[in-house]
Parts: C-alpha cells; structure tokens; sequence
C-alpha cells in the first residue's frame, strides 16, 4: 500500500540519522526505509537494534565524524536530509559538519510529524504509560487484523521492535512530551493517559506543561482523555473519556472485580452500561488504566468487543516495563523504566501485590522486595527527592546506583546520597546502601540480597546493565567474590 507523505519527505531524498540507534530515531528509520526510502544512520554504539535495521536496509556507520558526512553525500545527486534528536548536542561533530556543508537538519519531531499528518493515525501523549498504551494499541489493533504501522518508544513484544510498518488505514505512535515538539503532530485521535509535573528541564512549572499538552489536544480531530487525573478532568476538554473509578458519566470504564500479582480481571462498560468481562495479564492498576485506553481507542475505531476480549488475554508489556531478565543466583531480576516518583510508586506497589497475593508473571513468586534505583537527571532528582524517597520507603531493601546525569551540570546537595538520607529518614529501620559504582552495585545486590528475593532495578539511565554486571560477579561456592579493580 503506497502511503502519502507530507511535503517534508521526498523519496527521492536520502535520509541520514544521527544516533539512528536511539529508541525514537530507529523506529523512524526502520519504517522509511521498509517504504523505500534510501536510509542511512550513525551511532558510536552497537547492539540489536542496529543489527535489525542493517537487515532492514538501513546503512550504518559506526563513527559520527566529518567523513561520515562525506560518504552520504557521495553518489546521490540530492543532498541528504538529516534527521537529529534532541539527545544529539550542538557540538557532535558530524552535525558540525553537516551544517558547514549546507545539508538540512531537521529534528526527529519533525519526520514523525510527517508520518502521523499523512494517515489516519492514534497518538499517545501523557506523563506516564504512553509507552505501555500506545504498545497496546498496537498490539490489539495487529491482533484484530488492522494491520497498523507503529512507530512506540520502547520495544512491542508482538513485533520484536519497536517501529511496524503495517498495510492498514492506521499509525500508531508514542508522542513524547519531554521536548514540546508533540505539538507538530495532527492524529486523528488523540490519547492523554495522565498530566504531572515531569521534565523539569524544559518545563518551568505543571501550567507551561499543560499549555503544551492542550495545544497537542486542539490539534488532534478527536481526543480520548483519562477522567481519574484531576489535570486533565479540570484542563481539558475529551469528546471521549475513561475511568477506573466509575463508569458513570464517561464513554468507557473498566472496573476490576479481581486484583493478583499476575493480572486483573475486570468488567468493561460502554456509555455507563456492561458489555461484558476480560481478563488482563498486566497486574497493576496503572496497567488496568493504560489497558482502558487502549481498548477504548481500539473501541472507537470499530473493534469488537468480543475481538478485543480475546486479544487482551494475551497482552504483554513493551520492553522496560517490569522486564523479567532471569534468576539470578535465586534471585528473580526485573528491569523497568520507571524514573519519576509516580512510575516509581506504582511499579513498586504493583510488585508488593505480587508478594501479598502469592501470585506473579515470574517464574515463582517473590518473598521480599528489593528495589535498586538509579536517580535520572539532577533536576528531576531536585525537584522530586521528597517523592522518591517517600515511593521507595515501600520496599524492604534499598540500593541506590550512581545519579545519572544525561548531561546535565551538578547540581549541589543533589545526589544520590541525598536521596538515601531522605529513604532512610522516612525508614529508619530499613537497610539503604549507596554505591559508587555500577559494578559495585552489582557487589552490593550480591551481598545484601537472598534467595527469594524480587530484584527491581528502576531509572531511565543505564542501571539496565545490572543484570549482565550480576552475571559477570566472579561465583565461589555459594559466595561472590569481588570484581578485581
């Protein structure tokens, strides 16, 4: 099926993304070259997703620098358009250069926005669970044979990736809020799964947030907005809403009868009246609330209920997302994304649930909890250190890796000493452990954990390596010795 393109896109053009191995920009990448376009990328890095894309037709060059620049001008008659994130500083070279030769720059923003005006298409934007509801509705809609393009954050189990080009009437995309290019995008239908004060580092207070989420909003021909979030309920005006709380007054509800550690069971309402039951095997109430929209945007593009029943019995979480990563001398290792205090909050309440019901997706059920954080950003870990601390209180055990700066300059008294000090006044009676290192936070979960135990890593930065460090622990009997310097 040959798709539109906004003015922006030129097939004739070739396309060069640098940092094309980012979770955003390798979506993109993907999907235009799977349309024919002639795609290129840099990244200094190297893992899976760049050895998916190579498979996808995309060239990759392992160096940004002035020659990179050099070899994507060669051969074409038109010069490439290149294709930027926010994540890429004004000082990398390859950008120097393109920018000394006259190339086109755009950003990352810009390209997706393309892709989302030209088709019908659903987009997802909000504080938190975007990720996880736009991975759903993907899902749901490729289940029930829509056929979709998704272009997520994050990677859809059912696809393996984390972009899809589909043949159906439907794109599905995450649209991130953390740099207010969100308000380019024109959807069809628009998603707002919630609205709290994050990104401090663009945003300087909740109203410049919400000023930008409603200018995304009157863009959209149609929004779906969450009633529970008082934000949205008092700042935004929905053609349709849904709730957790009551199906009274809104067009879509689902109100659980059953709460476990492995899933919810839940009844679904439609303008206040039942249609029937489903089983989800996403615990949590977080996960019931994103599931909703989910379902509910699938609803409004003419999905049946009975369809939907069948396809959610089998949903899975995008990756990051309470992402078991194996057994670890006993120990059951999950890795999630969660970095701000109300991500923080819910994962860990979600994984207490599993303890108390003796129920869980794991391979058997956890006895304790211990949560392993890595605070992301100074800013964010300044402006919701008394919020952190109080959602980490929950756990039995603390570990807090080294603050992850994501560039940004210190700021002082902001650390993740500090916020041990906040977990530890609030709990003075739980064991909170600082490490100075990955590695030595490896050392520490090592020592401090037991057999039993439920192992959460949290954060945004690279405490997803926990998992390869723990495996890399030199084992001696029952004991792990120490990495060697």
């Amino acid at each position: 099926m040959e798709l539109p393109l906004a003015p922006l896109l030129d097939r004739h053009q070739p396309i060069h993304f640098i940092g094309v191995g980012g979770i955003g920009m390798s979506a993109i990448a993907g999907i235009l070259a799977q349309r024919g376009f002639v795609v290129s990328g840099s990244d200094t890095r190297d893992n899976a997703v760049l050895d998916q894309l190579r498979r996808q037709g995309v060239r990759v060059f392992r160096q940004q620098s002035s020659s990179t620049v050099a070899a994507i001008r060669s051969g074409t008659d038109q010069p490439p358009l290149v294709v930027i994130s926010s994540a890429v500083p004004p000082s990398n070279p390859e950008l120097l250069e393109a920018q000394r030769v006259g190339l086109s720059i755009c950003h990352r923003s810009d390209v997706l926005a393309a892709l989302i005006n030209a088709q019908p298409s659903i987009a997802v934007a909000g504080s938190h669970g975007k990720t996880t509801t736009s991975s759903l509705i993907a899902t749901l809609l490729a289940a029930t044979n829509h056929d979709p393009t998704a272009v997520i954050g994050g990677i859809v189990p059912a696809f393996g990736s984390n972009g899809r080009q589909g043949e159906g009437r439907l794109l599905v995309a995450e649209a991130d809020e953390s740099d207010g290019s969100l308000v380019k995008f024109q959807a069809q239908l628009g998603i707002l799964t919630n609205v709290e004060l994050d990104h401090t580092d663009h945003y300087p207070n909740l109203e410049a947030l919400i000023s930008t989420l409603q200018r995304f909003s009157s863009r959209s021909k149609s929004l779906l907005a969450n009633w529970d979030c008082p934000v949205l309920k008092h700042h935004f005006k929905a053609k349709y809403w849904w709730s957790n709380q009551s199906p009274k007054g809104v067009a879509f509800a689902a109100m659980a009868t059953q709460e476990r550690g492995d899933g919810t069971r839940a009844d679904f309402y439609e303008q206040g009246q039942k249609v029937g039951s489903f089983n989800l095997p996403l615990p949590g109430r977080h996960n019931l609330s994103n599931a909703t929209a989910a379902m509910a945007a699938c609803r409004i593009e003419g999905v049946s209920f009975a369809e939907l029943r069948q396809a959610v019995a089998a949903l899975k979480p995008p990756g990051r997302r309470f992402d078991f990563r194996g057994d670890w001398q006993g120990r059951l290792v999950v890795d999630d994304y969660a970095h701000h205090p109300s991500e923080v909050a819910a994962t860990l309440a979600m994984a207490q649930l599993m303890l108390t019901s003796g129920r869980s997706p794991l391979p058997v059920n956890p006895k304790r909890l211990v949560a392993v954080f890595q605070p992301h950003r100074y800013t964010r870990t300044a402006q919701f250190l008394d919020g952190f601390a109080q959602a980490l209180s929950q756990a039995d055990l603390v570990l807090i890796a080294p603050l992850y700066a994501a560039g940004e300059a210190p700021i002082q008294g902001v650390s993740s000493a500090a916020l041990a000090k906040a977990v530890q006044d609030l709990a003075p009676l739980s064991r909170v452990e600082v490490a100075a290192s990955l590695d030595e936070l490896a050392r520490q979960v090592a020592d401090a954990s037991i057999e039993g135990d439920l192992v959460l890593a949290m954060g945004a930065g690279d405490v997803n390596s926990l998992w390869e460090r723990l495996n890399r622990l030199p084992v001696f009997g029952d004991a792990c010795l120490p990495l060697a310097a």
